[in-house]
């Protein structure tokens, strides 16, 4: 069931969704060579304490994992798509590490992803990076009322096949309110003009993964929750939370 939220409801999810903003940059000035991935965890466990929130994610139990997720954060590096599990393995001069975190502030949920280079950048992960950016952003245009989610995918699709890269089948963003995973499903792919059509109210996450090596399939680790490329290229995932409102798309999850 999808449900609509009120600009009293979106002004909430605001609020959570600051949180998540502040979280991502306390991560981000925190994460270098020789920090671990269990480091940037506490990093953000620090800000969900100081501003009264708690995790969206940490003993999160969908029907498909084995366990719990144990963190706060999704620490993906790598060849890893989504779901990585934050690990005292420390960070290395040239990974890509992508980051998810979601926090809920007096029962909203805020969810955002955001990828960048610990040092020097590898060949062709600035490319892979930007363009998930890129298709972010196009896909939040893309989120008016009157469009439909497929003019949506579409417009993440076609930045990610453009530049060659794989998509994850089965993978993309979501609806988000009172629930970190609401409906509708939001594609990283579609037919333009096809699917629900948006309307004021509508709060979802857009969120692309690319894959370098141009493959769409992946693998799932032994952990029940890691995902990686099967030809053990690098990944990329952008994502912020987004209501459509009368005056476009706000984006909710920005500092």
């Amino acid at each position: 069931m999808i449900i609509r939220k009120s600009r009293k409801d979106i002004g909430a999810l605001r609020e959570a969704g600051r949180v998540v903003a502040r979280a991502h940059r306390a991560m981000r000035a925190a994460a270098d060579v020789g920090v671990t991935l269990r480091d940037l965890d506490e990093v953000a466990r620090d800000v969900l304490r100081e501003h009264g929130a708690t995790s969206a994610f940490l003993d999160y139990h969908p029907h498909f994992a084995p366990r719990p997720f144990p963190g706060v954060i999704c620490a993906s590096k790598n060849d890893v798509v989504v779901h990585g599990i934050p690990t005292d393995e420390p960070l290395e001069d040239g990974d890509l590490l992508s980051i998810d975190f979601g926090a809920i502030l007096d029962g909203w949920v805020g969810d955002a992803a955001v990828t960048f280079s610990i040092g020097t950048p590898r060949d062709g992960d600035e490319r892979l990076r930007q363009g998930a950016e890129d298709a972010l952003a196009a896909g939040i245009a893309a989120a008016v009322p009157g469009a439909r989610l497929g003019d949506v995918g579409a417009a993440i699709g076609a930045i990610g096949r453009g530049l060659g890269f794989g998509i994850p089948q089965g993978w993309g963003g979501h609806g988000v309110g009172r629930q970190m995973h609401e409906d509708p499903s939001v594609p990283n792919e579609g037919e333009p003009g096809r699917g629900l059509r948006l309307r004021p109210g509508l709060v979802i996450a857009i969120e692309p993964m690319f894959m370098a090596g141009g493959n769409d399939d992946v693998r799932l680790d032994e952990d029940g929750w890691t995902i990686r490329t099967v030809d053990g290229s690098r990944a990329s995932h952008a994502e912020h939370t987004i209501a459509v409102t009368d005056d476009g798309p706000l984006v909710l999850t920005e500092p």
